[in-house]
Formats: C-alpha cells, structure tokens, sequence
C-alpha cells in the first residue's frame, strides 16, 4: 500500500468521524480545515502516485467534504437543519464505500515485486522477432509470419534514471484482467508496480560474456509475469529472455500498437475426446519449440551485432539453459533436446510430445507444486480414482485412463533425467500460480485456493534458489549446494526423485 493512498484513505475516516464529533455546536472551522488537507492529500497523491479505480469513493468523500464544508463555512445564515432520514443514510452510505475501498486496498495492492538478490544491477531490453521461414498458424499476423516480442534482462554495472515499470505494455491490462474473470478496468493499477531493470544500460563489464537462459510462461501468461525470476537470475550474472509466444499471452502489445490476445485455446474444444486434445496439445507444443528454437538463432544475430543491441559480443553461447511454468515447463523439456541447449527447467509443467521423443540425455530438473505432486503420486501408487472423485472432477474414468497412460510416459521421462544428473522436487503448501508473478497480484487468490497456503514471497524466493543453484552448477561449474539433498533452510522442499525413480 503506497503512503499517500493509506493518508488519503485515513483521512477520510478521520472526516467521517469529525461529523459525528462535532455534531452537536457542528463547528464549521475544523471540518473544512480537515477537508483542505483531504484534499491537499488528494492533490499529492495523484501527482506523486498516481490515481486508481479503487480509490474512487475517497476521491468522491474528499470533494464531497471539501465542497460542503466550504459552503457551510462561507455562507452567513446558520446551517440548515437536514432530516435525520436523509443524514442517516449519507452517513451510511460514506460507512459503506469505506468499508469498500479498504477491501479494494487489500484485495488489489500496488504490490512491491521482490528484490533480487545477486550482486548485479539489472539491465532490460525488448525485442520484436519475425521468423521469415515460418507462416503464422494461429491467427492471421501482420504478413502471415511468425511474430515474437521477447524481454531480456541481464548484468549491468549501473543504471541511471527510474527503473523500468514492471508492465510497460499497459493498453494490454485490460486483457489480463479479462483472463482472470475481473472487469477490464480492475488491474489498471499494475502500470504503477515497478521492476528492479534499468532500460538500455550497458551490460557489465565484470565478466567478458554471460551465459544464456531462454524462458517461457504458461497457457495464457505473459511474459511480464516472470519477471521476478528473470531479475533474480540477471542479478546473479546471467542474461535471460522471456519469450511471449504469440496467440498463447493473453495479450501482445507489437511496436506498431498491434494486440495480439490468446487463440490457442481455440485449439481445445470441451467436446473432444482425450485423444483430439492430446494432439491439438502436441501440435501447439512443436510451435512454442519451435519458438524457442528460432529466437535461440536470433540470440546467434545478436551475438555478432547483425541486431542492434548492448549485448553484442556478451553472450556466451556455449552455455544455455531453458526454463518455463506450465505449458512453457514442457516447451523447456521439448526445447532441451537443441543441442545448443545444457540444461533445462519445468516448473510445475506436464509433458508433450511424450511419444515422439528418445531419452532426453541432460540434466533437467523439475519443480513440482505439492497438488501436481500428488497427482503423478497416485499414478506411482496405482491408486483408480472414486466414481464420487470423478464425479466432482466432471471426468470420466475413459478420459482417466488415457490421463493416467500419459503420466506414466511423463514419469519414464523423468525417471531418465535423474541418471544425466537430474532432479524431481516439490514445495509443500504451493500450487500452479505460485510459479509465476499472479501470485503478487491479489492476496486473495491465496484466500481461493488459486495460489497455495505458502506467502507468495517465500514462495518466489524458494524457486529462485533453486533454479539458480541449478543453473549455476551446469552452467556455471559452481553450486550445487540445494539441489543434492534436503536443506534445513528450506523445510518446504522436498525431493521426491528416489520416489519416482524406483517406483
């Protein structure tokens, strides 16, 4: 909560409350000097802040107050005399809207993303892609070619003026709110979050190159909400680029003002069978591999200075690693078979492709949420799901089988990564959206149960250890420290790779 929203805020209870302190000889004097400095908070807020929707009713009371109260302290004649009635229910009214915005406040925060933690300030770059040699599929593009916005933060040694916001692309808010079931106004706020990166700075000098980490969110993401982990892992000496994959964000701003919102969903129909689904999923999955694949070529352009950038001559190419959350898990197991590619990461994501594949002969580690868990746990123990569990799931036990037969593939894949030196883990009290920055944006997802029992913040510094340890030991021959057994500072985790290994 931002300082002169809270004092804005505050007194307007104050104001309400001077009404009923100075009913009775209803001194004019103080209540319009309170309002004068309700409204000088107003004043100050919108300009040092910002304004937003859920401050709408304590903008309305400080003009209300302000307006009556000068009237009642310049006019001559004695106060009118109003009817309880009528006074009765203003007062309830007021009591209302501020019992509202404090749940307004609450429920929708212009939160603060968590500080990094390496020893590098941050640096951030956007670039718009166009792979010439793929036509687009999803939907009909500018010229019919495969489109791509990717963000790149990375090392730098100072940056000057503000930071980048967190959500540069605002037009775009009212899509991501639209993906989440709010009105489209209801995020407008999160252009006022801001990110630890510094537009256009120079790329440290502290190492001659930086190893690279390609990154991909899930169905229905964004690559702004992964932005807490690609700072972290900049701020750690590494150069990482979230791909938005065109037609799978809920929205993408283009440099010309183009927004693209997500249309793969198209591709899977309530009314399809298991096996339609599986291959609608197989055949969005090669385009995100592909996705990867091209932009990795694109990072080769930028190496050697072909695309304008201040990472010229500063990635080091011969180090790569993928990671991505759900869908973009999975496209960071299927993209890890380049041969450009060490090292990958699927945060909480099941596989596709799981039939077109060989063994996956690198390490990978996998994070699981504790939900995600215990579903390929009952396929290690064979446990068949209840007619009352199906019942409730809305499934049939047809399309059960089927899911159960592709868990079974999932975990042979597993299985084969922990001999190149992989991992299965899982974080107790998680669950799906705690692997990307959603989970900052509402505590009340965490009342819902969209977001797991553990505070979002213990959540992200949990996977940012991790996935930097990860990193650092196949990447940067260093660490390694977590991700060879339990750490008693981090109870929450726990490895679950002996489990599905040998079961």
């Amino acid at each position: 909560m931002r300082l002169f929203e809270l004092l804005l805020f505050l007194s307007n209870i104050g104001l309400f409350a001077l009404t009923f302190l100075l009913k009775k000889g209803r001194p004019r004097i103080p209540l319009f000097v309170a309002s004068g400095i309700a409204t000088l908070l107003l004043v100050i807020h919108w300009t040092v802040e910002g304004y937003r929707i859920q401050l709408f009713f304590p903008y309305c009371i400080t003009i209300i107050f302000l307006a009556t109260s000068g009237y009642s302290y310049f006019r001559k004649k004695g106060p009118k005399k109003i009817p309880r009635f009528l006074l009765g229910s203003v007062y309830t009214a007021i009591a209302i809207m501020l019992v509202v915005t404090a749940g307004l406040m609450y429920a929708f925060p212009v939160f603060n993303l968590p500080e990094p933690d390496g020893e590098f300030k941050i640096g951030m770059q956007t670039f718009h892609l166009v792979d010439r040699n793929r036509e687009e599929v999803f939907d009909d593009a500018k010229d019919g070619k495969r489109e791509l916005m990717v963000q790149v933060w990375y090392p730098v040694q100072a940056g000057t003026g503000k930071y980048a916001p967190f959500i540069p692309d605002t037009p775009i808010l009212r899509y991501m709110a639209a993906n989440y079931g709010l009105p489209e106004f209801t995020l407008q706020h999160l252009k006022y979050v801001s990110s630890h990166a510094y537009s256009g700075a120079e790329v440290s000098s502290a190492q001659t190159s930086y190893p690279l980490i390609l990154a991909n969110p899930g169905f229905g993401s964004s690559r702004f909400l992964h932005t807490s982990q690609a700072e972290n892992l900049a701020s750690h000496g590494y150069i990482v680029a979230v791909i938005d994959h065109t037609y799978n964000t809920f929205a993408t701003e283009f440099p010309d003002g183009r927004i693209t919102t997500s249309t793969t969903n198209d591709l899977f129909s309530p009314n399809d069978d298991y096996r339609t689904g599986r291959e609608s999923r197989d055949k969005l999955g090669k385009v995100l591999t592909d996705d990867v694949a091209f932009v990795l070529d694109q990072f080769e352009l930028i190496q050697s200075g072909q695309i304008p950038s201040p990472l010229k001559g500063r990635i080091d190419l011969g180090h790569v690693g993928v990671f991505g959350h759900s869908i973009g898990g999975a496209t960071a197991y299927d993209a890890s078979y380049d041969p450009r590619i060490a090292v990958g990461i699927d945060l909480d994501g099941g596989l596709y492709r799981l039939r077109d594949r060989e063994d996956l002969q690198k390490p990978f580690l996998f994070i699981n949420s504790e939900s995600y868990f215990e579903e390929l746990n009952r396929v290690i123990n064979n446990r068949v799901y209840t007619d009352a569990e199906l019942n409730r799931m809305g499934s049939t036990r047809e399309w059960m089988d089927q899911v159960t037969e592709d868990k079974k593939l999932e975990l042979e894949r597993m299985r084969e990564t922990v001999d190149e030196g992989g991992q299965i883990l899982y974080i107790e009290n998680t669950e799906h959206l705690n692997f990307a920055d959603v989970q900052f944006i509402s505590p009340v997802f965490k009342m819902l149960g969209i977001t797991g029992k553990i505070d979002p913040e213990r959540a992200n510094s949990v996977i940012n250890a991790y996935m930097l340890d990860f990193f650092d030991v196949y990447l940067k021959n260093q660490g390694g420290v977590l991700i060879n057994g339990p750490d008693s500072r981090f109870p929450e985790v726990k490895f679950a790779t002996s489990l599905i290994k040998y079961n």
